[in-house]
């Protein structure tokens, strides 16, 4: 008899901070311990990296992990499945508690060790493991970890399956099922298919854009957007700018290319610019031409910005942070006149990102384009695709991982409902092997 325990630690009331516990038997298993950035940007002048890990459990920007406390077991490894903050931002705060590796891949595991550097609270001394997609590591007699390849708007993200004597566990928060993308290689379907012939017990899925009819636009649809807006227009001697989030790397990957193409020089501004196109450029992950320059102190970004101004807009590709409006961010400096670099009438903003749907970045982002628009911007919005499974992807990967139970995670109410009524359809009956939880509560299944 195998006892499991679901645990939602974080992520199940909210979008962000997520972390989620599973406990086999007396053996767990953490999977991610992410920040909640809005609730960080609600505070001026926060630097995370000095607060203590209480205060920003108060704020309700990172996991309530005290509740682990409860939880009758001992925490064997702590999983991350890709290398974005709502899902590694609170490592250098929680995992010390833990006496266990923190296992990712190795994009992943080299974004974890930035976040570890900066840190000025705590000492995080766990042992850091690269496990790539495609390959297994056994936690305990009963329990291995196997990463298996998927897509999203990071590169080198996974499904975390975990195998217990009664059959998988499997974590898919955060995925696309894109089978051409741009970067890196398509979900692993057929190891999916086999997952589901061998037994998934259960399945824990995001519910971000459940409420999205069809499927998700492949990368190659973005790819494809940004290349008309770019190289599709007459009037191609004005100056531009491209914001985007500085952690897709497939994306980046493109506007790099295109600037080329252009015959401009690609300019990256922004400190997590340089963070997550270096690191991946580093490890391999993408190319990069002779011709890019990278800056990201603020000196650094503002001489780039001058040198451009003065050698004309028309021969640089300036690609920065900031889209979302975030206080700080390159973009609304330039938006807000702080620069040397000035918008005049016909220069192209290109937003290669959505808004993200909360209150705060709306606001944020409504104040950045009306600012940059006075100053006679022409804007190009959402030139997009999203990094998150649609309705019908989650359909599709129920049908494929045949899971006895479905929890829907990282994600609001609203979205877990969406989600809901979804699995519902494809015959799961809430209460019986469709969960709803919310932040705090543990589910237990029981498993001959």
């Amino acid at each position: 008899m195998t006892e499991i325990g679901i645990i939602a630690v974080g992520g199940y009331n909210e979008m962000g901070r997520n972390m989620t516990a599973i406990r086999v038997n007396e053996d767990i298993i953490i999977i991610d311990m992410g920040i909640r950035l809005d609730r960080v940007q609600i505070h001026e002048d926060v630097d995370i990296d000095r607060m203590h890990s209480l205060e920003l459990i108060q704020m309700g920007a990172i996991p309530d992990d005290t509740i682990m406390n409860e939880v009758n077991g001992n925490v064997r490894a702590i999983v991350c499945t890709h290398g974005h903050l709502d899902h590694i931002g609170a490592i250098s705060k929680l995992a010390h508690r833990y006496t266990a590796p923190i296992i990712a891949t190795p994009y992943t595991t080299a974004l974890i060790k930035h976040q570890i550097e900066s840190e000025r609270k705590f000492g995080v001394k766990n042992n850091i493991v690269a496990l790539k997609a495609g390959e297994t590591l056994e936690i305990t007699k009963d329990i291995t970890l196997e990463f298996i390849n998927t897509q999203h708007s990071i590169i080198d993200t996974v499904f975390a399956a975990i195998h217990t004597p009664s059959g998988a566990v499997v974590y898919a928060c955060d995925f696309k099922l894109d089978r051409t993308p741009t970067v890196g290689e398509a979900p692993d379907f057929e190891r999916l298919k086999q997952l589901g012939k061998e037994g998934v017990i259960a399945l824990i899925t995001e519910s971000t854009n459940a409420g999205r009819n069809g499927k998700t636009p492949s990368e190659l649809i973005a790819h494809m957007m940004l290349k008309d807006v770019l190289l599709g227009t007459e009037e191609a001697d004005v100056g531009m700018i491209v914001t985007t989030f500085a952690s897709h790397i497939a994306r980046m990957n493109s506007i790099v290319q295109f600037a080329e193409e252009m015959g401009r020089i690609p300019v990256l501004l922004g400190r997590s610019m340089e963070r997550y196109v270096g690191t991946a450029y580093q490890l391999g992950y993408i190319d990069l031409p002779e011709s890019v320059e990278i800056y990201g102190s603020r000196r650094d970004i503002d001489n780039a910005l001058k040198k451009i101004m003065e050698e004309g807009k028309d021969k640089y590709l300036p690609v920065m942070t900031g889209h979302q409006g975030e206080p700080g961010a390159v973009l609304g400096r330039i938006a807000n006149g702080e620069t040397p670099f000035k918008v005049e009438t016909g220069d192209r903003v290109i937003f290669s990102a959505n808004v993200i749907p909360n209150p705060m970045t709306q606001a944020n982002r409504y104040s950045l384009e009306t600012k940059l628009k006075m100053k006679g911007a022409r804007i190009y919005d959402n030139v997009h695709v999203s990094g998150h499974a649609y309705r019908e992807d989650h359909w599709e990967l129920l049908r494929m991982l045949k899971p006895e139970h479905v929890i829907p995670a990282h994600g609001t109410i609203q979205m877990h409902s969406e989600y809901i009524q979804m699995a519902e359809d494809a015959g799961y009956s809430l209460g019986d092997t469709l969960h709803l939880l919310r932040n705090g509560e543990e589910l237990y299944i029981e498993e001959e």
